[in-house]
């Protein structure tokens, strides 16, 4: 009896399964691919697939690729009486804050916010009462590796440090999640290795951490990169403080306005390209 196309098609797909169950597939693009087909047969949903797409792709992540750079850390001193340090608190909205002494390279602890309430009237505090360990991890240390160690440790944030011990970011296990889980909306997904994305001569969705010196070459600009190196950079100094979703903040011709954001960093951007204004004509 000769199967039919539909069979013929259907069993090949039953063989893919097999060899996925019971034999390692060859590579990365292999397992992709079947899984892929799995979600055009409705077997595997669309949320499920990007999660085991996110899932594979994290085991290759480093610390550095997701970490909140330095120049965005909230940070309280050492020295720092309780109201002062209630005022960070209310005002960033952070739970965790890394502890520094005289300078920034210099972190010697992890306050805990929640820790705090018990000593708000109190005139004998320290800030050594309440401090918990800091732990330092390298720039290069792979995502998968630090979530079992945060699992495993019940920690819930790292200094990041570079080659040279030098302080450079921090990571949350929320942003360890958030690499699998995700946030962003489909219709604003970036490629994997581009900063920004072109919807139209005017409009277009870039990734905030988009070096000025790249948006500088694609736009024909020329934002200063002195102070700052990102784009998201530019606007928290502009602006002063981390904005939220839905915000909009004007830079000459360029538009930005807030995609994807927390309490601690912002992640996307939509932008719109208005025209220069033309130039002023005198009358005769």
């Amino acid at each position: 009896m000769t199967n039919t196309p539909e069979e013929t098609k259907h069993a090949s797909w039953i063989e893919q399964i097999t060899q996925l169950l019971f034999r390692k597939p060859q590579n990365k693009e292999q397992l992709l691919i079947i899984l892929r087909e799995a979600q055009k047969r409705n077997l595997v949903d669309t949320d499920t697939l990007a999660m085991i797409e996110s899932v594979i792709q994290f085991s290759e992540m480093k610390v550095r690729d997701i970490m909140i750079p330095r120049n965005q850390m909230v940070t309280v001193s050492v020295d720092a009486d309780v109201p002062t340090l209630f005022q960070i608190v209310q005002t960033s909205g952070h739970s965790r804050f890394p502890v520094i002494g005289e300078h920034r390279d210099e972190v010697i602890g992890i306050l805990h916010a929640k820790n705090l309430i018990a000593y708000r009237d109190s005139e004998k505090f320290t800030i050594h009462d309440i401090l918990k360990p800091v732990t330092f991890i390298p720039e290069s240390k792979r995502l998968d590796i630090l979530l079992k160690e945060f699992r495993l440790n019940r920690n819930h944030m790292a200094i990041v440090v570079d080659e040279y011990g030098s302080v450079s970011g921090f990571v949350t296990i929320e942003d360890l999640i958030e690499q699998i889980v995700g946030d962003i909306e489909d219709e604003f997904d970036i490629d994997e290795d581009a900063y920004i994305k072109k919807h139209s001569d005017d409009q277009y969705i870039l990734k905030a951490h988009m070096p000025i010196e790249d948006f500088n070459e694609y736009f024909s600009v020329d934002f200063p990169d002195e102070e700052f190196d990102t784009i998201s950079g530019m606007i928290l100094k502009k602006l002063g403080y981390v904005p939220k979703k839905g915000e909009k903040i004007q830079l000459d011709n360029f538009v930005f306005k807030i995609i994807s954001a927390d309490n601690r960093r912002v992640k996307l951007l939509q932008l719109k390209v208005k025209p220069n204004p033309p130039e002023h004509v005198a009358s005769k």
